[in-house]
């Protein structure tokens, strides 16, 4: 290579840093052609000794195609040494990334080249403890039965809130009163059915019946609930109820008063005049009085001497004799008038007719006074189901006219609702308690009040449930909230062992056992164990009351549940 001539692997190394930069040579940089390269490589021939084609042209067209070929390359090479010398890298890299990995492991491949360890016997340790089986719902707390209150008062025109306006969480309890309007008062009974009519004398219904049953449970007679007859007993109830609040009880019909003055005056009139005729009758029924006797009977004497006397005279006077029979034959008819009954038709026509008027005027006063006796409007009571009732809210204030729903009523103690399963629903019963978690900590109880099946048999059951023994405060925390509740279905009675269901295996009779281990359960099937014969009990939660018959059994102890 003649000096200062480059090689196609300096060409690869970059520029010759001792050689002076083109810019800054003086002499203009030499032109290379394809005359100068063939010139070249003739040269090259004639030195190898080699004798030259005798096709000059092919020979020239070869080589220079060869030149221009090894130009392009350099200037590839010379134009991106930094991407080749980075891929240079890069292979390099890889080959040694490659030999690395294969003779070089990780603990996790090595210990899965490794052999596998003796298997060993899965074992648990015998517990003890109060064990349980348990019903777990979520149940949602809140006041039972929210309803709205829609109230219209018993007065005449607009329904005017005057006083006794409850505040927000005070209770309505039997006899309270809901509101005042138009100074009148509302007043809450215990009942189901609304008070759609008012009650007066001589209705007869349901609500009737409602209302006795009301009244029996507040001490006021009513008269017999059985009976569905608004009669004078229960209509006097109704006097008695509103002196019970301090309200006078509804005046009556206008002019009821002064009616049931106007038949007591007629009856007084009317039994007057029946005393009046039935003295005359008495008058005349009394017949003849003795000394009416007594003479008469006289008279009938001396007329029958005078005569005698007559007759026995001599001589006879006919005519004295005449007259004297004549006065006896009338004594007699008189004697004989006094033993006939007296004539009293009359006098029993006068008093009957006094006694129809009395009778009259009685049925008459009858009429005014029921007229006049106290009914109970509709709108003057307010019938609320399982008293007491807390009050959520009161949309009234006084001065207020009744408009929509003046007040929002709930049950007065909490209720707990929740939901479960048919198979665990099952389990249930009225009365079981629960526990369930206070927002402060610790447990609280409730008790099962309700169960109400699904719709179907595969539909969920409703459970409700009612919080016992909270205070104020903690009632307040605990409404609107969702809580874990437990229901125990069984228990032991104290603490017992229990191990894994697991852990039990069944003897050639028939009998229980746990297969007790004794030394490392690490040896497998070498290690030491002993069965030991239990009887079992309560069930729950994957687990089962154990106790040993024979053999001991401790708590602590390991038991056998798989290999």
């Amino acid at each position: 290579m003649a000096k200062g001539e480059r090689s196609e692997f300096d060409d690869l190394l970059g520029p010759d840093r001792s050689e002076k930069p083109a810019h800054e040579s003086s002499d203009p940089p030499a032109v290379e052609d394809e005359s100068d390269t063939a010139v070249l490589d003739t040269d090259a021939d004639s030195r190898t000794g080699a004798e030259p084609e005798t096709d000059t042209k092919t020979e020239d067209s070869g080589t220079g195609e060869s030149t221009s070929r090894v130009q392009g390359w350099r200037r590839v090479f010379r134009g991106n040494r930094v991407l080749w010398l980075t891929a240079l890298i890069g292979v390099v890299a890889l080959v040694g990334g490659l030999l690395l990995g294969r003779f070089v492991l990780s603990p996790a491949d090595a210990a899965s080249l490794a052999e596998a360890p003796e298997p060993g016997l899965i074992t648990v340790e015998v517990e003890r403890g109060v064990l349980s089986n348990d019903v777990t719902i979520r149940g949602e707390i809140a006041y039972a039965d929210s309803v709205e209150v829609t109230l219209e008062g018993g007065g005449e025109g607009a329904s005017i809130v005057t006083g006794a306006v409850p505040e927000a969480g005070s209770n309505l309890e039997e006899l309270s009163v809901a509101l005042e309007v138009t100074g009148r008062p509302i007043i809450v009974l215990p009942g189901e059915l609304p008070a759609y009519r008012t009650l007066t004398f001589g209705m007869t219904g349901p609500d009737v019946v409602q209302f006795k049953q009301a009244m029996r449970e507040v001490g006021l007679d009513a008269g017999d609930p059985e009976s569905d007859v608004f009669d004078a007993t229960a209509a006097n109830a109704v006097t008695a109820l509103y002196a019970e609040v301090g309200y006078p009880a509804p005046a009556s019909e206008e002019g009821a008063a002064e009616a049931v003055q106007l038949a007591r005056d007629s009856v007084r009139a009317a039994e007057q005049e029946v005393e009046t005729a039935r003295a005359a009758l008495d008058n005349v029924s009394s017949g003849v009085s003795a000394v009416d006797v007594l003479r008469a009977d006289n008279a009938v004497n001396a007329a029958s001497r005078a005569l005698e006397a007559a007759r026995a005279e001599t001589p006879d006077d006919t005519l004295q004799i005449a007259a004297l029979e004549d006065e006896l034959a009338v004594a007699k008819l008189e004697r004989e008038e006094l033993n006939r009954a007296p004539d009293s038709s009359g006098e029993k026509a006068a008093l009957e007719a006094a006694q129809g008027s009395l009778t009259s005027a009685q049925e008459d006063l009858t009429r005014a006074q029921q007229d006049a006796l106290p009914s109970l409007p509709s709108g003057e009571v307010l019938y609320l189901a399982e008293l007491p009732r807390r009050i959520d809210a009161v949309n009234v204030a006084r001065g207020d006219a009744l408009e929509g729903p003046a007040l929002v009523v709930s049950g007065a103690t909490l209720s707990m609702s929740g939901s479960a399963a048919p198979a665990d629903a099952a389990l249930l019963e009225v009365g079981a308690e629960a526990s369930f978690a206070l927002p402060e900590g610790g447990d609280g109880v409730a008790v099962v009040t309700a169960l109400e099946a699904g719709a179907s048999t595969e539909d969920r059951w409703t459970v409700t449930l009612e919080p016992k023994d909270l205070t104020p405060e903690q009632i307040t925390n605990l409404q609107g909230t969702n809580v874990r509740v437990q229901i125990p279905v069984g228990a032991t009675e104290g603490e017992v062992l229990y191990v894994p269901v697991a852990a039990l295996t069944a003897g050639p009779g028939g009998e229980e056992r746990v297969e007790v281990v004794d030394g490392d359960p690490r040896d497998g099937d070498e290690a030491e164990t002993r069965l030991v014969v239990v009887e079992t009990g309560l069930a729950a939660q994957g687990s089962v009351e154990v106790r040993p018959i024979e053999d001991p059994l401790d708590e602590g102890d390991l038991v056998v549940v798989g290999r």
